[in-house]
């Protein structure tokens, strides 16, 4: 696991589309796309506008959702929206080329078995991602495996539904898909950060972030999320 740090939450943002940039042309010129699965919170959206700026293979791109909360489509909670907006209409990216989670099914098991079945269409039996963003909870959570829930001991699904976190449950790929990625990027920013990204490049067990593979893994944080941390 590799620590790169920014000294400003601005300088990570800029730096997160920049590696995500270079690994989107690597792939395109390795494999002829570039399969990136995004996960929601506030930090990557301005990774996200940064990215809409910069030379990135767009018609080669194909994004997933990480994780989703279960809410109307154009909901401020849905992280679908806050793809769109810094994305579509700003880059050449299509409507068609963000494959979003079904969360306005009523069932939200069935919508998991759907998304799933939708990866293994796109990306084969055991899907495999050229990169897979992920975000850091002050609880240690990532994507939306939260601390607790069964969701963390789910085996045999590439996705599943979890129980209710914040208000909303929600859809959220399991270990298997980021454990197996090509690459995985997590992005941590704030003071609130510190006491869990201490524990994740510890290799953590006790937190659900710590059961992400790390070998393959970059973790970017700014100055003050890693103020108690070293390089």
């Amino acid at each position: 696991m590799q620590l790169l740090i920014s000294k400003t939450p601005d300088a990570l943002a800029l730096a997160a589309a920049e590696l995500v940039a270079g690994v989107a042309r690597q792939a395109v010129a390795e494999r002829g796309r570039f399969a990136w699965a995004v996960s929601g919170g506030k930090t990557p959206w301005a990774m996200l506008k940064a990215l809409a700026a910069m030379d990135v293979p767009w018609p080669a791109l194909r994004i997933y959702q990480v994780d989703e909360r279960a809410a109307p489509d154009g909901h401020a909670d849905r992280n679908l929206t806050h793809l769109e907006e810094c994305l579509l209409g700003k880059t050449p990216l299509r409507r068609e080329q963000i494959v979003a989670m079904p969360v306005t099914l009523s069932d939200l098991e069935e919508a998991a078995r759907t998304y799933a079945a939708t990866l293994a269409a796109e990306l084969g039996p055991t899907p495999v991602f050229d990169l897979v963003h992920l975000g850091l909870g002050p609880d240690g959570h990532t994507a939306s495996l939260v601390p607790g829930d069964p969701v963390l001991d789910v085996r045999n699904a590439e996705v599943a539904a979890t129980g209710v976190y914040q208000g909303r449950r929600r859809l959220t790929l399991t270990y298997g898909p980021l454990n197996r990625a090509r690459q995985i990027v997590w992005l941590a920013e704030g003071e609130a950060k510190r006491p869990m990204l201490r524990r994740l490049l510890a290799h953590d067990a006790g937190i659900p972030a710590g059961r992400v593979e790390a070998s393959r893994a970059t973790v970017m944080a700014d100055a003050s999320a890693a103020e108690e941390v070293s390089t």
